[in-house]
C-alpha cells in the first residue's frame, strides 16, 4: 500500500508541474518538503487529514492515491520531442497515465478485453509511396471502410482497440503514441493545440501510422514523411481521389478542394500534397498553390471549414453501464470520470 501511495502522489505531483517545495508551499507550510519526501519514497502514509489535503492542493479525489490499476507505458516518440521541455514531458505522460488507469479500471469492472489486432502486421517494409498505399488500403479493408469517408477517426480507433487521450500541453507538442502494458496502444493528442476536427482526424491517424507502420529503422523525416501520407491516404483513398479530380490536373479550384474537405474531413493543403504524391499535380503547381496559402494566412485556419465531430463516447457509455448494472456506486463512478460526487451527480442528472 506504502508503495502504491508514493507512486500516485509522485503522479499527482508531476501532474500539477510541481516540486515538493511548490507542494509545501501551497499547503501553507502545514508540512515540510523533507516530509513530504518521505511520502514520495514510501517512507510513510499519511493519515486521512492529510490526504484530504493533498487532494485539495493536487486536484485529485482522495481515492487516487490508492488506485492500483497498473499502467506502463512503453517507449514514446513525441513529435518535435526536442522543442518540449523535460518537465512538461513528465507532465503529459503522469496525464496519460491518469487517464489510462482510469479507463483500464472500468474495463475490468466490465470485463472487457483489449484485443488489438494490427492489419499490417505481416508488412515488412515500408520504402514508398506505393508501399503506403498498400498499407492503408489493408487497414480500410480490416476494418471494413471501403471507399467512404469516415465519419469519426477518434472513435473508429476506439472501436479498434487503441485509446485516444486529449491532453492540454505546450504548442511544442502534436501528438505522441505508444503501448501501455505492452499489448495496449494509445495515442494522445495536444487539445490546447489541434483544434480543429480536420487536424485532429489528420493527427490521429499520423500516430496511427507511427504505430502500425514498421519505421524503426528510418530516418526520422522520412517516418514524418510516410505517416503523413498514411494519414492522408486513410482519409481519401487513390480511387476516390482519382475520381474526383481525373489522373492528372494542371491546377484545381478553391471550391474544389473545399468540397473534398468537407465530404472526407481532411484539409485542403493535405488534400494537395496527396494529389501531388499520386502524380494528378506537379510539384511546381505545389508550390505556388502553398506559397498562395501562406500569402493568404491560410496555413491553419483555411477559407472552407469541415465540420465533423471528432471525439469519443465509449468512456462515458462504459461508465454508465457499470452504473446501470451496478457493478460500481455513484461514489465509483464519480472518482473514474476523475468529479467529485456532486458533479457527477449533476452531470448524470442532465444526461438521464
Amino acid at each position: 500500500m506504502s508503495q502504491i501511495f508514493a507512486e500516485r502522489f509522485k503522479s499527482a505531483r508531476v501532474l500539477n508541474g510541481m516540486s515538493l517545495q511548490d507542494l509545501a508551499d501551497r499547503l501553507d507550510n502545514k508540512i515540510t518538503r523533507q516530509a513530504l519526501h518521505k511520502y514520495e519514497k514510501g517512507e510513510v502514509i499519511p493519515d486521512s487529514k492529510m490526504v484530504s489535503l493533498l487532494s485539495k492542493a493536487l486536484h485529485v479525489r482522495p481515492d487516487f492515491f490508492f488506485r492500483d490499476t497498473v499502467v506502463e507505458l512503453g517507449e514514446i516518440e513525441f513529435r518535435k520531442l526536442k522543442k518540449l521541455p523535460a518537465k512538461e514531458e513528465y507532465r503529459i505522460i503522469e496525464g496519460v497515465k491518469d487517464i489510462l488507469s482510469r479507463y483500464l479500471e472500468l474495463e475490468e469492472i466490465l470485463s472487457i478485453k483489449n484485443a488489438f489486432t494490427n492489419p499490417v502486421k505481416h508488412t515488412a517494409t515500408i520504402n514508398s509511396v506505393e508501399d503506403i498505399e498498400q498499407a492503408a488500403a489493408e487497414v480500410r479493408k480490416a476494418w471494413k471502410l471501403g471507399a467512404a469517408p469516415i465519419a469519426n477517426c477518434i472513435e473508429l480507433l476506439e472501436d479498434n482497440h487503441i485509446k485516444v487521450v486529449e491532453i492540454a500541453a505546450g504548442d511544442s507538442y502534436d501528438g505522441m503514441q505508444t503501448w501501455v502494458n505492452k499489448t495496449i496502444p494509445v495515442i494522445a493528442i495536444n487539445k490546447g493545440k489541434i483544434k480543429s476536427p480536420d487536424r485532429k482526424r489528420f493527427t490521429v491517424l499520423h500516430e496511427l501510422a507511427h504505430l502500425v507502420l514498421p519505421l524503426a529503422n528510418l530516418a526520422d523525416s522520412v517516418k514524418e514523411k510516410y505517416c503523413h501520407q498514411f494519414a492522408a491516404a486513410m482519409l481519401l483513398p487513390k480511387e476516390v481521389l482519382i475520381e474526383e479530380l481525373g489522373k492528372s490536373r494542371t491546377k484545381v479550384m478553391i471550391p474544389e478542394l473545399g468540397a473534398l474537405k468537407k465530404q472526407y474531413g481532411i484539409s485542403m493543403q493535405a488534400v494537395v500534397m496527396r494529389a501531388k504524391d499520386l502524380n494528378i499535380l506537379s510539384d511546381l503547381y505545389c508550390k505556388q498553390f502553398f506559397f498562395m496559402v501562406k500569402q493568404m494566412g491560410w496555413k491553419v485556419n483555411e477559407p472552407i471549414e469541415y465540420i465533423g465531430e471528432e471525439q469519443s463516447g465509449r468512456f462515458e457509455q462504459l461508465l454508465f453501464r457499470a452504473l446501470a448494472e451496478e457493478l460500481i456506486s455513484m461514489s465509483k463512478a464519480a472518482a473514474l470520470s476523475n468529479q467529485s460526487l456532486a458533479e457527477f451527480r449533476t452531470k448524470s442528472l442532465l444526461i438521464s
